[in-house]
């Protein structure tokens, strides 16, 4: 498999303001290095403020590292690009525009006819499950179906990589799983590459080919695993299998303390990794 991505001894500082006492610098990300496949999902988890953000913001090209590159298909990336779809935690729709409307945002960018947009993004409204609701407003949507929108908005000027930082966290835990099925299914029609940054252990590990774990402050990345859990995942049990809790509890025990996981027997890793709280952990 191709390399899509490539992160190379990535470092971003900040400079704080202090009053009249000057600045302080702060280094969100060091010397981080991380490759992406073409066509998987890698995941990238850490505990709360380890620059997960940063990087996705930096592999968007929305804010510029202090040292270090990042190429896509090995161009250098040197700002915002429709080579990369984005997908935030708050939807970002326009609330003066119907689904329809926000869906061929970019297409409009692009510079697309207007029959060939309605024809573009009927097709991705469909594709997220959203057909029928073409002239609704975003006020007039579910979380759920407003984080669709945001999805075939993403994905209708046909980018080559989707950066999705925490889509799923303001819905229900009930619509959460929904959403990850969902993303699966558009995954498995479209096979764009996809980075997704997640707080949730079972989130990142459900979804993805591989997961990336971030230390805490400065931010780097740790280690990544495989995931080599069968796919397709959706309508399984592939959560409550034994292989699903050992590597929850590896990537939990990365997060937490780095304890030697291999000194704990497989049979009873599974009881393990029920008792551990992923939001104590995180």
């Amino acid at each position: 498999m191709a390399v899509k991505i490539e992160v190379s001894h990535i470092n971003r500082d900040y400079h704080i303001k202090r009053g009249s006492s000057g600045s302080k610098s702060f280094t969100a990300l060091k010397d981080v290095n991380l490759e992406v496949q073409d066509g998987e999902i890698l995941s990238v988890v850490g505990p709360s403020g380890c620059g997960k953000s940063t990087l996705l913001d930096l592999i968007a090209g929305l804010a510029h590292p202090n040292s270090g590159e990042i190429h896509i298909d090995g161009r250098l990336i040197t700002g915002p690009a429709l080579d990369r779809g984005i997908v935030l935690q708050g939807y970002a729709l326009f609330p003066w525009r119907t689904v329809q409307g926000n869906v061929e945002f970019g297409l409009e960018i692009k510079g697309a006819a207007k029959s060939e947009r309605r024809e573009i993004s009927r097709k991705y409204i469909s594709l997220v499950g959203l057909q029928g609701f073409e002239d609704r407003y975003p006020y007039e949507l579910s979380g759920g179906m407003k984080q669709r929108v945001a999805i075939a908005r993403a994905l209708a000027y046909d980018p080559e990589v989707l950066l999705m930082d925490e889509p799923f966290a303001a819905v229900d835990a009930q619509t959460r799983e929904i959403l990850q099925d969902e993303l699966l299914r558009i995954w498995e029609a479209t096979l764009k590459t996809i980075v997704f940054v997640t707080h949730s252990i079972e989130e990142a590990i459900y979804l993805a080919d591989r997961v990336a774990v971030m230390t805490e402050n400065p931010g780097t990345i740790k280690e990544v695993l495989e995931i080599k859990l069968p796919r397709p995942r959706q309508d399984s049990d592939v959560r409550s299998s034994a292989d699903f809790g050992w590597i929850r509890h590896k990537v939990a025990d990365l997060l937490q303390n780095g304890t030697d996981v291999g000194k704990i027997g497989r049979s009873s890793v599974q009881d393990v990794a029920e008792a551990i709280s992923t939001d104590a952990v995180l």
